[in-house]
C-alpha cells in the first residue's frame, strides 16, 4: 500500500511538471520574438553543391566498377567525396548563425575535394594511364559542359545526365579524367564562395558574431551607465569591513567625492564603515 501511494505521488508530480513544461512551451510559442537569424539553407542551388553531387555519385560508381573493394582506398575515396558535398550543404545550413562556422566548413568541403583530387591522379599515374592536360579536347568538352550548365538555373537531380558519355564510359580511364575535370570546377566555384564569405565574414559576420559584438556594446554601456551601476551594485551588495553588516549604497553629500555614490554601512551613523562601489576600502570615517 506504502509503495502504490508513492507511485501515485510520483505520477502525480511527473504530471504536473509536464504540464508546466507544456505551459511554458506554449507561452514561448506565443512571444512575439524580432527575427535576427540570417536566411539559410538554399545549398541545392549552389553550382558548387550540385557539382560536388555529381562527383560524389560518380565516384561511388567509380569504386565499385574499377577499384578493388577490399582496398582501403575505395572508402578514403567515397568519403572524402562525400565529405566534399555534406560540409557544403552544412555550411549553407550555418549560414544563419555564424559565418566563420560556414567558412570553416567550406574550407573541409575544398580540403577533401583536394585530397579527392589526388586519388584519382594516383589511380592513372599507378596504371601507367594518361591524364589529360587542361588544353586536352576531351578536357575543353567537360569545362564547356560546366559552363553551359552555370547559365542555366536548373536545380533538378540530373546533373550527372550531362555528363553522360564520360562517366558511363567503359575506359576507367576517361571516367577518372573527366571526374577530376569536375574536381577543378568544384574547386575554383568553392574558391569564389570562399572569398565571397570571408568578405561577409569582415563585414558583419554572423548571427554568433553579432551577439558578440551586441555583448560587448552592452558591457560598455554598463560601465558608463550610472543606473545600470546602482541596480548591479545592489544585486551584489558587499559587508561591511568594520562590523561585518550589509551595505547600502549612498551619494557623498560633501568633501571632495560630494555627487558620487559608494557603499555605507546600513547600521550608519553607529558604524561609519564604507567602500567604493567597485570594491575597495574606502576611509572608513567618510561622511554620508
Amino acid at each position: 500500500m506504502i509503495c502504490h501511494d508513492s507511485n501515485e505521488r510520483q505520477n502525480t508530480n511527473e504530471g504536473g511538471h509536464l504540464t508546466e513544461l507544456s505551459d511554458m512551451a506554449a507561452r514561448t510559442n506565443n512571444m512575439v520574438r524580432p527575427k535576427r537569424l540570417r536566411p539559410s539553407g538554399g545549398y541545392r542551388k549552389l553550382r558548387s553543391f550540385q557539382t560536388t553531387t555529381v562527383i560524389y555519385d560518380a565516384t561511388v560508381l567509380f569504386c565499385d566498377r574499377f577499384m578493388d573493394k577490399r582496398s582501403r582506398t575505395v572508402d578514403q575515396m567515397v568519403q572524402a567525396a562525400r565529405s566534399g558535398r555534406q560540409n557544403i550543404a552544412e555550411g549553407s545550413r550555418a549560414t544563419a548563425t555564424s559565418s566563420q562556422t560556414e567558412l570553416r566548413l567550406i574550407n573541409v568541403a575544398r580540403a577533401s575535394l583536394d585530397e579527392l583530387l589526388l586519388d584519382y591522379e594516383d589511380f592513372l599515374r599507378q596504371r601507367g594511364l594518361r591524364q589529360w592536360s587542361k588544353d586536352d579536347s576531351q578536357a575543353k568538352e567537360v569545362r564547356a559542359v560546366g559552363k553551359r550548365r552555370e547559365s542555366s538555373d536548373r536545380t533538378d537531380q540530373s546533373e550527372s545526365k550531362a555528363y553522360a558519355r564520360w562517366l558511363d564510359h567503359n575506359d576507367p580511364a576517361v571516367m577518372a579524367n573527366a571526374i577530376i575535370c569536375l574536381i577543378h570546377q568544384a574547386n575554383y566555384l568553392l574558391d569564389l564562395q570562399i572569398a565571397a564569405l570571408e568578405q561577409q565574414f569582415v563585414e558583419g559576420g554572423g548571427y554568433s558574431e553579432q551577439l558578440a559584438a551586441a555583448r560587448i556594446e552592452k558591457r560598455k554601456k554598463d560601465r558608463t551607465d550610472p543606473a545600470d551601476r546602482t541596480e548591479r551594485a545592489e544585486k551584489e551588495k558587499p559587508f561591511c569591513p568594520l562590523c561585518n553588516g550589509l551595505m547600502v549604497v549612498r551619494i557623498a553629500k560633501q568633501g571632495g567625492n560630494a555627487g558620487s555614490q559608494f557603499w555605507g554601512c546600513a547600521d550608519y551613523p553607529k558604524c561609519r564603515g564604507t567602500l567604493r562601489l567597485d570594491g575597495a576600502d574606502r576611509s572608513a570615517g567618510g561622511k554620508a
